[in-house]
């Protein structure tokens, strides 16, 4: 991974307490903006004794090649929706050096980084997801949504030490009209085929976020986050 320092994100934070021992950095989805997953600290409905950062960080905006060259919010550019779509590594790789300095501005304020979580829907979940697996310190651990493995043939010589006993949540709706729900069962098989622990869920829903899957979330993160 690149080293040189990058742009710093604008971003949203949101603390459930003072002195937050944890944090969850929440990455939005191709053309939302950080305000999108702002309403999950309430739905969540963690416990009040549970003192927690949530970041929620504004992508750059950039020309989307699948949107015939459009502006928006993206972590990086997207060529097409197939399985097997050329990919704009360096974009993502950019990205991900973004994430990794948060995390670590994170640190620098006292969380440890087995207390830090990072969490994405659909793009933002592709980065959370390549992020979080070559990280260069222990994690909390991932959650995954409606989402895809990026650069899959790179993850075994570039993923962390750490990697196989990271927790990661992968949840993705049956209907998925706009990334297949074979896309999120492919990329869960490929992580476990690899030694990493993966915890799937799959709802009867489109591209979107559901109540059932906002439990699960919950109880999944109260057992990480337990001291």
């Amino acid at each position: 991974m690149a080293t040189t320092p990058a742009e710093k994100l604008e971003s949203i934070t949101l603390e459930t307490a003072d002195n937050p021992d944890s944090a969850i950095i929440w990455l939005h989805g191709l053309g939302a903006d950080g305000n999108d997953f702002v309403p999950i600290v309430d739905q969540l409905q963690l416990p009040s004794e549970r003192a927690i950062r949530f970041i929620f960080p504004h992508a750059p905006i950039r020309p989307i090649s699948l949107n015939q060259g459009y502006p928006m919010r993206g972590w990086y550019d997207l060529y097409g929706l197939s399985f097997n779509e050329r990919e704009d590594a360096t974009g993502i790789r950019a990205a991900a050096e973004q994430i990794m300095q948060l995390c670590q501005q994170q640190q620098d304020a006292g969380i440890a980084s087995q207390r830090i979580f990072l969490a994405g829907f659909s793009q933002g979940g592709a980065l959370a997801l390549y992020t979080g697996l070559r990280y260069p310190q222990p994690l909390g651990g991932i959650i995954a949504l409606s989402t895809y493995l990026c650069l899959r043939d790179t993850l075994t010589t570039e993923m962390s030490p750490y990697a196989t006993q990271l927790p990661v949540f992968m949840a993705h709706g049956l209907q998925d009209e706009v990334l297949p729900y074979d896309f999120g069962k492919k990329s869960a098989d490929l992580l476990q085929s690899v030694g990493i622990p993966v915890d799937w869920h799959d709802y009867a829903m489109g591209h979107s976020v559901c109540t059932q899957e906002i439990q699960a979330i919950r109880q999944w993160l109260m057992h990480q986050l337990n001291p």
